[in-house]
């Protein structure tokens, strides 16, 4: 597993990106905390420098992996931090390993699959056959961000480049892992969790910026499953917060540590 660990100091931070990314995403908080803290991001299977065919690709998996990388490290107390698809990945990888794990942020997270997981799996499958992979993500990818640039133009064209047959296998299930485990991935979650969120998924299934004050689907799951959760919104800003809106990201991350 391709990782870089800057820094030093406890707790430690590990970030996972999300769908077609790798640990590039994470360079603003790499910066930012590594000069108190020992920062780790890493690239998941298939993704990045981090070999991994299509049957290796997939939420458990990956959580697995990122739990074995704590272990393999010593690393003794951890916060999560995950992007996207990278949402799903550490509150798995909590849930393996939850004696190491400090703090849990989510960074516009989303819950795409309901009802039956198999039935979430084979209807994303279909439509990504249906639509061929190439223009499923490309659509995908185009409606992250809402004010062009080079960066987003680079991000597109990176996700363009995930194997076609890695991508149509790992999202559909994300799909299923939402439908089967997400609600019970964040009952099992007894860290501090903040959720930072900056997009939804809208009624016409587009996505769409938040407004300061607005709730969502999944940001009232969360309420209703982690009472004790801290909700913050940056509007106006894409899906990449991160690196959108690193500055108010880092901010948040940081109150998130004192508070802890």
């Amino acid at each position: 597993m391709h990782y870089v660990i800057e820094g030093g100091g406890a707790p430690a931070l590990v970030l996972v990106h999300g769908f077609a990314c790798d640990h590039q995403d994470w360079r603003a908080q790499l910066d930012h905390f590594a000069p108190r803290h020992a920062v780790l991001a890493c690239d998941l299977r298939g993704h990045g420098a981090t070999p991994g065919g299509p049957d290796e690709c997939s939420i458990e998996h990956y959580a697995g992996d990122v739990a074995a990388l704590l272990g393999a490290l010593e690393i003794p107390r951890a916060v999560l931090v995950g992007h996207s698809l990278g949402c799903r990945v550490v509150l798995e990888a909590a849930r393996l390993d939850p004696e190491r794990v400090a703090g849990v942020v989510l960074i516009d997270g989303s819950r795409m699959g309901r009802d039956d997981p198999a039935q979430a799996e084979s209807a994303m499958r279909a439509a990504i056959e249906f639509a061929g992979y190439a223009a499923f993500v490309e659509a995908l990818f185009a409606q992250m961000f809402f004010q062009p640039s080079a960066q987003a133009r680079a991000i597109v064209a990176r996700a363009r480049r995930l194997p076609a047959k890695t991508g149509s296998a790992l999202f559909p299930r994300l799909l299923r892992w939402d439908a089967a485990e997400l609600e019970s991935a964040l009952d099992a979650l007894r860290a501090p969790l903040l959720v930072i969120q900056t997009t939804w998924i809208n009624e016409q299934k587009k996505r769409a910026p938040l407004e300061a004050g607005q709730s969502t689907p999944w940001l009232e799951l969360v309420k209703a499953r982690v009472p004790g959760a801290r909700i913050e919104i940056i509007p106006d800003t894409g899906h990449f917060a991160q690196i959108e809106a690193a500055d108010e990201v880092n901010r948040m991350i940081d109150g998130f540590l004192g508070s802890g």
